[in-house]
């Protein structure tokens, strides 16, 4: 039969000359590219009742916000790796906080390099990678910049006078203080510089901007504590570890690392107060965001600039008495993702993507050709068509465990099947009962595993390399 193959090349050859007319209606578009550590999809746009992101909100309201986004890896190096290349996660690489592009994939090129290559400024301001020097020379037109302050350094004397093993302080502060008196007001400072300055060259540019927070410590100017009532913050009804989870299970232990002042961690006021300082950091990197697309639009340049939102993994905030990453349930994967493209229609989708396939979409819209390390694919065709399909299964995987998410279940296998979890996202969303051993379930178990089997094995060939 002709016909599959013909309406293959119909379907290609469209979503080509979608991508050909962005890019002549914008004549080589800008990308500003906004990072923001450990936020998880907790804002008003995704239906967030207690959190204050009015500038966040806004961008997703003229752009395009997708609802089933999916990092490779919850933890932070590895999954900004796997997006900055475009290339899956498998058990020897991208497998450490402090993983580096350079070192696991060398002969990768990143995105900000093609976009480099292709003529374009690059420039870099906060955590883009998880650490400023991986793949700096080949990505950015400048050295990458952060600041000089430690992110985990307490302004209020009270912060810093109990330390942990670790040399950490108190994990919550809110001092009277502005907002460039913490590194992120900084990033968002030299960002807006870097604005400036490409303005006034008028040369195409990629423009990353990476936020810390709300990555613990939970420390913000008290202002943005003062947003919430403290008593009347909400706390997580699911505290309870998941019904029939195996012993695999387990949550991050990263906020023990931190000074716990004179908190029980299992009582309702740690929670109460976890909760206040990740909403409070939320909404401050909020106001540094809105500074940013502000300055974008005071220089003229949001009509010729791809504005990209992204969250490098989900968090849990007292779920399962978990905090942070570290694992494949759903609050650990599930990030958030907003695109505005000039000329497009603002919408919504739940099409499931992953980071993977940012890097092919932005060449696309850009015009510029993707290196065929890339494992990603792009969803361009979404920006259009948000109620189309796209994915039938997103891939990620930390430590042992390896795990797909369909449009219904949650599936980990760990240690190549010496445990497993299914989640029923459709009749559980909270991901409360694991129902592996269910009979029930048997059809979408055997499903599910062997679509991770082709996840996997796709992620195993490294394109254009062949093994790796």
């Amino acid at each position: 039969m002709f016909y599959m193959p013909l309406i293959k090349f119909i379907g290609s050859a469209l979503l080509t000359v979608t991508a050909m007319a962005v890019v002549a209606a914008a004549e080589r578009p800008n990308v500003l590219f906004i990072m923001v550590d450990d936020l998880r999809p907790e804002l008003g746009a995704y239906g967030s009742t207690q959190v204050k992101s009015p500038h966040m909100d806004a961008l997703a309201e003229g752009g395009m916000r997708f609802d089933r986004a999916y990092c490779q890896v919850p933890v932070c190096g590895a999954s900004r790796a796997s997006l900055m290349t475009g290339i899956l996660p498998t058990r020897e690489r991208f497998t450490r906080f402090n993983s580096r592009a350079d070192v696991d994939v060398p002969h990768a090129p990143t995105l900000a390099q093609v976009f480099r290559e292709a003529g374009y400024t690059t420039l870099s301001a906060g955590k883009v990678f998880h650490l400023a020097d991986d793949s700096d020379a080949s990505s950015w037109s400048e050295s990458a910049w952060t600041p000089t302050a430690w992110h985990m350094q307490g302004l209020a004397p009270e912060t810093m006078s109990e330390l942990t093993d670790r040399g950490r302080g108190r994990f919550y502060e809110g001092p009277d203080v502005t907002d460039e008196a913490y590194p992120d007001g900084q990033v968002a400072g030299k960002t807006i510089q870097m604005l400036q300055q490409l303005h006034e060259t008028g040369e195409p540019f990629f423009l990353a901007c990476g936020f810390i927070r709300p990555h613990l410590p939970f420390y913000a100017p008290k202002r943005y504590w003062d947003l919430y009532e403290h008593d009347a913050i909400d706390i997580a009804a699911n505290r309870q570890r998941p019904k029939n989870a195996p012993r695999h299970l387990s949550g991050s232990v990263e906020f023990r690392t931190y000074h716990l002042a004179d908190f029980d961690e299992d009582s309702e006021e740690f929670h109460r107060m976890m909760r206040h300082g990740y909403l409070a950091c939320t909404s401050y990197v909020d106001k540094l965001v809105g500074d940013v697309l502000n300055e974008l639009e005071r220089l003229e340049l949001a009509d010729n600039t791809i504005v990209v939102l992204w969250g490098d993994h989900g968090w849990y905030l007292g779920e399962h008495n978990f905090w942070g990453k570290h694992n494949t349930m759903h609050l650990a994967t599930h990030v958030p993702l907003i695109m505005r493209v000039p000329g497009m229609e603002p919408g919504a989708t739940s099409a499931l993507v992953e980071s993977s396939d940012i890097f092919p979409t932005l060449c696309e819209l850009a015009g510029i050709p993707v290196p065929a390390t890339v494992h990603g694919q792009s969803f361009t065709k979404l920006l259009r068509q948000p109620e189309a399909t796209f994915r039938e299964a997103a891939y990620c995987r930390i430590w042992g465990g390896d795990a797909v998410i369909t449009e219904r279940f949650n599936f980990t296998s760990y240690n190549n099947g010496e445990a497993e979890m299914l989640y029923d996202l459709k009749e559980d969303p909270q991901e409360n009962r694991n129902v592996a051993g269910d009979p029930e379930y048997a059809d979408a178990l055997a499903k599910v595993r062997e679509l991770l089997q082709q996840r996997m094995a796709e992620a195993a060939e490294l394109p254009g390399t062949g093994s790796f």
